[in-house]
């Protein structure tokens, strides 16, 4: 595998981040969520989270093309979704009491299984714990929860998000202590 290099997101990188949230998607999804609600969920909840890029928590993996997987963390309420699924003001956390969220991990499908999503959390991981917090807690998609649980994440609650067309998509919302093994 190619050296990989990690950094932050910034602005620029949108437009590349919205073709590999798509290709992410719609590549690992298969057989866990019908193409209607892969379809439902590209329009309604997955895209890129431009306060996650503003606040400098949003990571990328770059190959000699790009980005080829990218994640973050959070110090705001917002469990899961990008821009165009926020319907209220995105409020900063208190690392005292809240858990940190994780957040929009996405990586391409040719590099799927090869440490990425890991390495991504290790980064976001460290940067929480510095942040104060003592927790973690994440929205998981279907695709997402075998990492989650190597993780060391605990699923607590399957929720059905409803998108604006109707279409039904399955979320479980997972956490796990700061120090917590994974």
């Amino acid at each position: 595998m190619p050296d990989l290099i990690l950094r932050v997101a910034t602005p620029d990188d949108v437009p590349a981040l919205q073709r590999l949230i798509d290709h992410s998607v719609r590549g690992l999804s298969v057989g866990y969520y019908s193409a209607e609600q892969i379809d439902s969920a590209l329009r309604h909840v997955f895209g890129v989270d431009s306060q996650l890029i503003a606040d400098g928590t949003y990571y990328l993996l770059d190959g000699l093309a790009g980005p080829v997987a990218g994640g973050g963390w959070s110090h705001r309420v917002t469990l899961y979704g990008g821009d165009q699924h926020k319907t209220f003001p995105d409020a900063l956390l208190d690392p005292a009491s809240d858990p940190a969220r994780i957040r929009a991990f996405f990586v391409h499908p040719a590099w799927a299984r090869q440490g990425l999503a890991r390495r991504l959390f290790q980064a976001c991981h460290a940067a929480a714990r510095t942040a104060g917090f003592q927790s973690l807690e994440l929205g998981a998609t279907l695709p997402g929860v075998p990492l989650y649980l190597a993780l060391g994440f605990t699923a607590h609650e399957h929720a059905d998000a409803v998108l604006p067309d109707g279409v039904v998509l399955p979320v479980i919302r997972m956490t796990r202590g700061i120090d917590a093994h994974g």
